[in-house]
This record gives C-alpha cells, structure tokens and sequence, in this order.
C-alpha cells in the first residue's frame, strides 16, 4: 500500500467549524449513546500547526463492541480500522478520497477527562509558545520521515511526553507513558 506525503499546514480556523458539523452528524448517529464528543488532536489547538485530519473523541456509555458503533456510524462513510489499542475504536472518514477525520469511540467515564490527549490540548490551548515549538517539532519529523506516519508520530513522543507530564503533575495525577498509558 502507497502512503503518502506527511503534510503538516498551518492552523486553519476553518478547523474548528469542521469539528462543529461533524460533532453535530455524529450526535446525530450516536444519540443518547454519546456522552460527550470532543474535539483533539492537533487541530484542536489554535494556531497549531497540524496533519489537516480532524481528532474527535466520543464518549460513550454503554461501551459496545465495535460493529455496533459500524452500524450506527455506516460503514459507507465511517471506516472502522483495526488499531490493537485496548479500550478504543477507531473510526477514518475521507470525504472524495481525502482523509479527513479520525473518530475515537471510547467509554465515557469519571477518567474520560483526564485522557492524556485532551490534557495535552488544554495545556497547549494555555501555552502558545509551546505551541510553536511543538509546531517546528511536527515540520522536522514530517521532512525527515516522510510517508512513515508511525515513525513520525514516534519522533514527537520527547516533546509529548514532556508536556503531558507538566500537565498530570500540575493536576496532581500520577504520570504515564504516553504510549502505554502504564505509570512511569
């Protein structure tokens, strides 16, 4: 399978709005099966620059299996991706054969706030000059990997790592791996 090129662009306020309508859809498929439908990501973050694919967590309760949520979602629209991640689906949607959007279905519960992702959104949401850092971060894994978007996403993991740890201990929540989720 051919990848293509990782592009990382300039924030584009559009971005939000695009979170908007899709949050909209989505609560519309989903009802009262979602919780909360949040926007992540790096799009999530004002002045970010970012991959153009829209990060959304659903929470939902009860937490099912995944082809109920392909049921809900449509399997025309919402591509269910096998991940191995444990206590998540993944969901892709391209809109003319452009990936667009990632849909994380996840449980929806007292931890779902405190998710490491959206931690790093507030946190950066506070520290715009983090924000450009994590920006050249971003362009120079982009120049150097390319097409390898799991090499890519590994090489930021220094930078990621370092502000979700600020953000738990701010919080007073004992720190993780951002990969494993286990306790540092």
């Amino acid at each position: 399978m051919m990848h293509s090129q990782i592009q990382v662009v300039r924030y584009n306020p559009e971005w939000a709005e695009q979170f908007e309508e899709e949050r909209n859809r989505l609560s519309s498929l989903l009802g009262a099966e979602a919780e909360a439908i949040e926007h992540v990501g790096s799009t999530s973050i004002p002045g970010q620059e970012a991959k153009p694919i829209i990060d959304i967590f659903v929470g939902v309760r009860p937490f099912r299996e995944w082809p109920f949520y392909r049921s809900l979602l449509g399997s025309k629209v919402y591509e269910y991706v096998p991940t191995g991640m444990n206590g998540r689906y993944l969901f892709n949607k391209s809109t003319d054969e452009t990936w667009t959007h990632n849909i994380h279905v996840l449980p929806y519960d007292e931890g779902f706030y405190l998710r490491n992702e959206i931690l790093l959104r507030d946190y950066l949401r506070r520290h715009p000059e983090l924000v450009r850092e994590y920006g050249e971060v971003k362009k120079a894994s982009a120049l150097r990997f390319g097409t390898e978007l799991e090499a890519y996403t590994k090489s930021k993991t220094g930078f990621v790592q370092k502000v979700i740890d600020t953000a738990r201990a701010e919080k007073g929540l004992p720190l993780e791996d951002v990969w494993t989720n286990e306790p540092k």
